[in-house]
């Protein structure tokens, strides 16, 4: 296998360095891209995380992926991309420094923005080499994603991968023009996308369940050695085909009153908003039955912000 010049041969591990861009002070910057081949044929692997550079959950699960050796495939190949965006990544910031965020401008360009051009890289000298990926991701702006996996609609393939990781919530989503998931699509990659935790944040329950879903999704190709032990999951996963997002109608003060991944009756009292001088106070109410999903961490909200996101259906 040869990726970036790169030649890997069965039984060996590489750190390959992918070098785009310097910072403005000619500083280089390097993304590292761990490729790890098994001496058995089988399937190949991408996890990646930190597309958002402030989504700081995703790069700490696949970083212990790597740190305990479970990259180390038993067959096949698992690459490890940990922070793809390694200049949001320094400054704590979801963008690029051109402003883009990189998970609309896919399949990119190799003479177009900075992170055009890193999109362009990935998708023709990474993906190529990709039968399976999970991509990390926590919840932007303040917003705290409970742990759940993302796919397609109507794409049974991938429902029995999610059913496998079986992360607590599974959430139909279709695919997005310019996303890094349905760039995979249409390479005919089978992509699992992690939702959990939100963003400068690493809460060590999201990483867990994201560590022990990978695991399962790895056992289920004959991926994962022996030597580590499969953790059953903790609870049932409930299945999402519509969900809806709450805003404030006020911008105020935010006192949030529900606990994320709880299941709330319609018209139940969701989060009061109120002004700094005691005046006013106005509640937030569940439109409808559901599992709030997301929950907005922020202490001051304006008028129109998504505050929560609430299950609409399920799939029975």
């Amino acid at each position: 296998m040869t990726i970036l010049d790169e030649t890997i041969h069965p039984g060996e591990t590489k750190t390959l360095n992918l070098e785009i861009a310097r910072l403005h002070t000619a500083t280089k910057l390097k993304i590292p891209v761990i490729v790890s081949r098994a001496r058995l044929d089988g399937p190949t692997v991408l996890l990646s995380a930190g597309l958002h550079g402030d989504e700081l959950n995703g790069v700490d699960i696949v970083r212990q992926i790597v740190h305990r050796g479970m990259n180390v495939p038993k067959r096949g190949t698992i690459i490890c991309i940990p922070v793809i965006n390694i200049f949001g990544f320094i400054n704590q910031s979801r963008e690029f420094p051109d402003g883009r965020d990189m998970n609309r401008v896919f399949p990119g360009s190799k003479t177009g923005s900075l992170a055009g051009r890193f999109a362009h890289y990935l998708v023709n000298y990474i993906l190529p080499h990709v039968d399976y990926a999970i991509d990390f991701h926590a919840g932007g702006a303040s917003r705290f994603n409970a742990p759940q996996i993302r796919i397609a609609p109507e794409n049974l393939e991938l429902e029995e991968l999610a059913t496998i990781f079986h992360p607590p919530f599974l959430l139909y989503s279709a695919q997005i023009a310019g996303s890094f998931r349905n760039a995979c699509a249409k390479k005919g990659i089978k992509m699992l996308l992690f939702e959990g935790g939100k963003s400068l944040d690493i809460n060590s329950d999201v990483s867990e369940m994201g560590v022990e879903g990978t695991k399962r999704f790895l056992h289920s190709f004959d991926m994962l050695k022996d030597e580590f032990s499969i953790c059953p999951p903790k609870e049932d996963m409930t299945i999402i085909t519509n969900s809806i997002w709450v805003r404030a109608k006020r911008s105020g003060l935010l006192h949030d009153q529900v606990k994320i991944g709880s299941y709330v009756e319609k018209g139940a009292v969701l989060a009061e908003v109120s002004d700094p001088y005691g005046k006013e106070n106005t509640t937030i109410k569940a439109p409808n039955a559901g599992y709030v999903i997301n929950v907005n961490d922020a202490p001051i909200v304006y008028q129109g912000d998504a505050v929560f996101h609430i299950s609409k259906t399920l799939k029975k």
